[in-house]
């Protein structure tokens, strides 16, 4: 069974990842990667997934490491917002 939180709803799913573009206004490109065993050889192997998240502030930089909460479709290929910025990239 999921918990619901007061309002009804399952808890919004949240993903930590790096920005790896900025170009757009109000929206980042979050890379979020995960290790997972090979299903034949059982070594680990990193898979990455890319995100496209709103960030309303434009604050975020291309190596920042962001926190990031599934929201309703912002748009065509948004659903994630920004909900914080772990560390910023190293100048």
């Amino acid at each position: 069974m999921e918990q619901h939180t007061a309002k009804g709803r399952r808890p919004r799913n949240r993903k930590v990842g790096t920005v790896v573009s900025n170009a757009m206004q109000k929206s980042v490109i979050i890379a979020v990667t995960r290790q997972m065993p090979h299903l034949l050889y059982k070594k680990y192997v990193r898979r990455t997934h890319k995100f496209m998240a709103h960030d309303e502030e434009n604050k975020c930089r291309v190596g920042d490491k962001v926190e990031i909460e599934e929201t309703h479709p912002l748009s065509k290929r948004k659903r994630w917002i920004v909900r914080e910025i772990l560390s910023r990239a190293t100048e």
